[in-house]
């Protein structure tokens, strides 16, 4: 009988052994956060280079810039980026293994002037961007390229009340600090729920009647194209509430519709959810084409920063279906 039980336990020994040597071990995401971030700055190096490496790309990668689906290379910004700008964002989404990115880079400048006129000088455009990795290439990338105005002659637009987004998205010099703290592991919202809390603005701001839901914390502060919304007076200083009042008392009735809400990066580590999006005014046939991202912590919008710039009316971002583009419903992209 004890040869037995020895013999038993021996069994079960080497059948524990051999279950825990079948055990997988720890899967390490494809890319992570440092590595995600990477894939940003070699696009943005390959778009100033002009060249599009077989090494970094998917031989059937897809681009678009504004909503509009181009070869990706010497089209659209990759025809006249000259240089990078100093604004830097990177939104890593490990779990979908896409990044999104606003920045500032220079486009133009490098045209032979005619004699003894000046070299044109290189311009400051926004961009947002979205990329998507799978095996180690870039397999969609999406952007945002928003210009200052000019005209084909090269004559001076018409003055602005506001400076050129880059220029003032540039004049930011960096992310507020805020957008850097880590949440505790423990607290942090799952991806779906930073999806939901995000959207919530747009819900709120769309045919709004004053009277919504409007999550935000009482220090919220909004940027849009670089210039200060709501939240901060002219010298900096906070106004509590702000961004809330502004939602219930003056920006009633404004936005007729926000649709093609597409949620494509989201960084779980710090609580940022970046989408793009499409403003609507119908009154006026008027349309904004928007990436914007929101600052989380628990329920609430603490923090947001948008880049857009007018499109043709009822535009479509090129990554949707008619349906789609047209839908109000958040779409939680993977």
């Amino acid at each position: 009988m004890r040869t037995k039980l020895i013999a038993l336990g021996v069994f079960m020994a080497l059948a524990l052994t051999s279950v825990a040597l079948a055990q997988p071990p720890a899967v390490k995401p494809a890319c992570d956060r440092a590595c995600l971030e990477g894939y940003i700055d070699k696009y943005l190096d390959a778009m100033q280079a002009h060249k599009v490496d077989p090494a970094l790309f998917h031989k059937d990668v897809r681009f678009t810039e504004n909503g509009v689906e181009l070869p990706l290379g010497n089209e659209g910004l990759w025809y006249g980026m000259s240089g990078k700008g100093t604004y830097k964002f990177y939104i890593p989404d490990v779990e979908t293994q896409q990044v999104a990115f606003i920045g500032t880079v220079k486009e133009g400048g490098n045209a032979a002037a005619a004699p003894g006129a000046k070299p044109a000088a290189p311009t400051t455009v926004a961009v947002a961007i979205r990329l998507k990795i799978v095996g180690g290439l870039i397999t969609e990338a999406e952007q945002l390229a928003i210009r200052p105005e000019q005209s084909l002659t090269g004559a001076a637009p018409a003055p602005n009340a506001f400076p050129a987004t880059g220029e003032a998205v540039e004049k930011m010099g960096a992310p507020h600090k805020m957008f850097t703290e880590s949440i505790p592991e423990a607290q942090r919202h799952t991806r779906e729920d930073l999806v939901r809390i995000g959207n919530y603005y747009f819900d709120g701001l769309q045919r709004n009647d004053g009277k919504g839901y409007y999550p935000f914390t009482d220090d919220a502060v909004r940027f849009e194209n670089g210039m200060m919304a709501c939240g901060l007076d002219k010298e900096g200083k906070l106004i509590p509430k702000a961004c809330k009042q502004q939602f219930e008392h003056g920006l009633e009735g404004i936005v007729t519709r926000i649709r093609d809400r597409r949620f494509v990066a989201i960084d779980r580590e710090k609580g940022i959810a970046f989408a793009f999006g499409f403003f609507d005014h119908v009154q006026i046939n008027w349309t904004w084409q928007i990436a914007e991202l929101f600052k989380i912590e628990g329920e609430n919008i603490r923090r947001i920063e948008a880049v857009f710039h007018r499109c043709p009316y009822g535009m479509n971002s090129g990554w949707s279906t008619y349906e789609q583009g047209m839908s109000e419903e958040r779409q939680s992209i993977r």
